[in-house]
């Protein structure tokens, strides 16, 4: 039975069709993945079913009948309801609180606390969603906040769930749990839509896939008689080569050196305890771990933008400790941070504005202290062509672009020019597949000519594709170092986890 019919969806934005009569449908019980390229107007389409924008054109159906959702509350009593990619969580708060907020069972004048609990712990055994409901969330890891997002839904009797980008900041184990409990999920009669630019993941788990591109639908699949390159080629609309690196190179001179490295966080608490490494010219080293290992305080320190508590870096053979960050450009660092609206991007800016951010003070951009604007006009649009960066033109402010064309404006900055050293956190985080094979091939690259890249990502198949060493992070230590060759997904995922470090240290004593 057909649970949502979207017919004729068309959404207008200044200069941009962002869905042009988009036709989709969802049988119920099933788990349907959505697919594009960034642009494609996936995102538009599921903000549309939840209320948070209105469309130009068409209608929306459940179970037949035509339904108005002006807002998200609408779309909550309709029984739609989503998990963002970026939680919505009050960190002071405990998981029962979250997950029953605005929506509280009360004793007369007061809320029911008790109650309130029990529902959210049996909510919890019911799904084999594991989370102390007591529980502060600022103490969860990742992947038990998402967790507390999922009983957020199911507390509200959510039958329509939309997941966006869910596995992005999880283990492979944790990854796993969450499959299975949507696989519970839609045994018990709900369905779901998930939002995924990771193939393996719509080969995993859904039964069918639509996919969008520049805002139409191309088609729709079912997964168990198709393959990850159908529908990669219906993304793109051309071939996708996987980009792998397939050449061994004798690392060159150590151009980065870490030595005994100890950074605090920003509550004043050790989140780089004692890590060492050597990034060599013409090497990928891949830093794997969850997200909130340390991985952003040890970026901070690497780029001069967080004081060492003690330890050493050095940058192409000069200390860089005490440095700051133009300093170290200077020297040939590039920097794709993890967190492009807070570190990456000006959003208020133009997309011109932040291309040159990092070079405006020299030529051609500069002379006598005066820019000179039209060298900043064609670097950017040559970027703009380059990267294919998704824009109506180069003054175009950047909090008009979605994450993924926010992401490439980034990108495109740093490899414009070829850097002794590039530091890459998540570099291909929201970027759809053709422009992700994109983005691998800059960086193998910039490998063969010579620049020592350190890749930090928790997309466990880009660091096995690319990297020539690989480390993992735990809790702010490295506990393990391997090669592609000896790695393998349940020996990362873990140490990932902090599971299996002893029995690793053991091994790398033994030989």
């Amino acid at each position: 039975m057909t649970y949502l019919r979207m017919t004729g969806i068309t959404k207008y934005y200044p200069g941009v069709v962002a869905n042009d009569g988009v036709d989709f449908e969802v049988e119920e019980g099933e788990i349907h993945a959505l697919v594009g390229e960034n642009g494609a107007g996936k995102s538009t389409l599921m903000k549309i079913l939840y209320g948070m924008e209105k469309a130009d054109a068409g209608q929306i159906y459940l179970r037949g009948e035509l339904v108005h959702i002006p807002n998200p509350q609408a779309a909550i009593r309709l029984g739609i309801d989503m998990v963002h990619q970026h939680f919505e969580l009050v960190p002071s708060m405990t998981v029962a609180e979250n997950v029953a907020l605005g929506h509280e069972p009360r004793r007369g004048l007061f809320v029911d606390r008790a109650a309130m609990i029990e529902r959210v712990r049996a909510l919890s055994e019911q799904f084999g969603l594991r989370v102390d409901p007591a529980a502060v969330v600022a103490d969860l890891s990742v992947g038990e906040q998402q967790r507390v997002e999922i009983l957020k839904l199911l507390y509200r009797d959510a039958r329509l769930l939309i997941l966006d980008e869910p596995s992005a900041v999880l283990t492979p184990q944790e990854v796993d749990d969450l499959f299975a409990v949507l696989r519970r999920l839609v045994a018990e009669g709900r369905t779901a839509i998930l939002i995924t630019h990771k193939l393996r993941e719509v080969m995993a788990v859904c039964d069918r896939a639509t996919v969008l591109r520049r805002g139409r639908v191309v088609g729709t699949v079912r997964v168990s008689e198709t393959q990850p390159e159908t529908i990669a080629r219906m993304m793109v609309g051309r071939e996708l080569e996987v980009v792998r690196r397939t050449t061994a190179q004798p690392p060159g001179e150590p151009v980065l050196v870490v030595h005994n490295l100890h950074v605090r966080d920003d509550r004043d608490l050790p989140a780089v305890r004692g890590v060492s490494f050597t990034v060599h010219a013409g090497e990928i080293v891949g830093l794997a771990g969850v997200e909130g290992n340390g991985q952003r305080e040890l970026v901070d320190a690497l780029v001069g933008l967080r004081a060492v508590e003690s330890g050493e870096v050095v940058l192409a053979h000069q200390p860089v400790t005490e440095a700051g960050n133009r300093r170290r450009r200077a020297l040939g660092m590039a920097i794709i941070p993890e967190d492009r609206t807070r570190q990456g991007l000006s959003a208020p800016s133009t997309l011109t504005e932040n291309l040159v951010a990092t070079r405006y003070h020299r030529p051609p951009f500069s002379r006598g202290g005066v820019l000179a604007l039209r060298p900043m006009r064609l670097f950017a649009q040559q970027a703009i062509r380059q990267f294919d960066i998704r824009v109506r033109g180069p003054n175009v402010r950047v909090r008009t672009l979605s994450g993924g064309n926010a992401q490439k404006v980034v990108v495109a900055r740093e490899l414009a020019e070829t850097p002794r050293v590039l530091i890459a956190a998540q570099p291909t985080r929201g970027l759809d597949v053709g422009a992700t094979q994109f983005v691998h091939e800059e960086l193998l690259r910039l490998r063969q000519v010579g620049t020592g890249i350190l890749l930090i990502s928790a997309d466990l198949d880009e660091l096995l594709a690319l990297a020539d060493r690989l480390l993992v992070i735990f809790e702010g230590q490295l506990v393990g170092e391997m090669t592609p060759e000896t790695a393998t997904r349940e020996r990362l995922g873990l140490l990932m986890a902090g599971r299996g470090v002893a029995a690793e240290l053991e091994r790398v004593a033994q030989g």
